[in-house]
């Protein structure tokens, strides 16, 4: 099978099996999944979620809540603009439902592929970034593992869906949780200097 990619750090044999697994997973398809998938993908759906992530937020730190918000939006901002800027662009790898190699192969879902390019997962990276970050900032074990396992689902979702290759999911997954970790090491310093740690209830 050819693949079209020629800026990846990964040797062929990876690139090959990615392709392969991308496409098993993207023919595991039935009608009551599709609409599954298709709403897990989505950014509107999510709305609820966000809304008592913020909630949480601001029953924890109250008038600090705005330092918080501020670090979220600065976290969201960095993995969808570092995911394009930094990789899309820069690795310039097809999409599964772009690249001509696998034309008439991959199966999606109303017409929507997206932009050209697909490594790494935008979703990925915002998912696995806000998950991350909210799992350090306030959540128990428990709801970290459940908010990890979203960021992972909404991840599968876009294999299913044929936008991205495993690989794709992977590489915004750990950028995404590498950028949480980051913006919340930023926020504990600046807390400290409020003198509230960020798993200190203010």
């Amino acid at each position: 099978m050819s693949i079209l990619t020629h800026n990846l750090p990964f040797p062929e044999a990876w690139l090959e099996f990615d392709t392969s697994l991308m496409l098993w997973i993207n023919q595991q398809h039935h009608p009551w999944l599709d609409q599954l998938m298709w709403f897990v993908s989505g950014k509107l759906e999510w709305i609820p979620l966000y809304l008592l992530l913020l909630y949480l937020v601001a029953r924890r730190y109250r008038w600090k809540s705005w330092i918080v918000i501020l670090a979220i939006a600065l976290l969201v901002t960095l993995t969808d603009q570092v995911s394009v800027k930094a990789f899309k662009e820069v690795f310039q790898r097809w999409r599964p439902c772009h690249d001509p190699a696998l034309e008439g192969m991959v199966r999606i879902l109303h017409g929507k592929c997206g932009g050209a390019w697909g490594f790494v997962s935008s979703h990925a990276a915002n998912t696995f970034g806000l998950a991350t970050f909210m799992s350090w900032l306030i959540l128990t074990r428990g709801q970290a593992l459940a908010l990890l396992g979203w960021a992972a689902t909404v991840s599968y979702s876009r294999i299913y869906l044929g936008v991205h290759y495993p690989l794709d999911v992977v590489g915004g997954a750990v950028l995404g949780a590498g950028l949480g970790s980051g913006v919340y090491l930023l926020l504990s310093w600046i807390m400290l200097r409020f003198d509230a740690h960020p798993r200190i209830s203010g």
